[in-house]
């Protein structure tokens, strides 16, 4: 019993890896932008909460890293047929594909608010939740639009 369990825990792992290399690129690379975001919203988060100490290099650094994922071209990441009902493991809704300037217009905003990031991460630790207010509330208006629940 306990080799018959291993044996599918295996082919699990193993089939979760295949499928994460079968991926397409554009969704790899999407998620990993998001990863991207998300690793330095976590630091400049910690920094608003008093858990990771403010230091102005590491908090611009985050906060560049942000502008830099912001410039990313995104049709080239959201190409037809990349979306949560065409294949399985990416929370992208058709409705991006339906109303892709609306989209685009979202991730402008993410891009001005990841701007003024930039600023205020350079002005100190009280600065930073503001901002992120405003990076989280650009995310938010995409998300409630264009991502599927989990």
């Amino acid at each position: 019993m306990k080799k018959s369990f291993a044996a599918l825990a295996a082919l699990a792992v193993l089939g979760s890896a295949a499928f994460a290399q079968d991926m397409p690129k554009e969704v790899k690379a999407r998620q990993g932008q998001f990863q991207i975001l998300a690793l330095n919203l976590g630091v400049l988060g910690g920094i608003a909460k008093g858990a990771i100490e403010y230091d102005e290099a590491t908090a611009t650094a985050a906060a560049d890293s942000i502008v830099g994922v912001s410039m990313v071209h995104q049709a080239t990441l959201f190409t037809e047929g990349t979306d949560s009902m065409s294949i399985d493991g990416t929370r992208a809704m058709p409705a991006i594909w339906e109303n892709m300037d609306d989209f685009a217009s979202k991730w402008g905003d993410l891009g001005t608010a990841a701007a003024e990031m930039q600023t205020a991460a350079a002005t100190g630790k009280e600065a930073i939740g503001p901002a992120l207010g405003k990076i989280g509330g650009a995310c938010k208006a995409c998300h409630d639009t264009y991502r599927a629940p989990e």
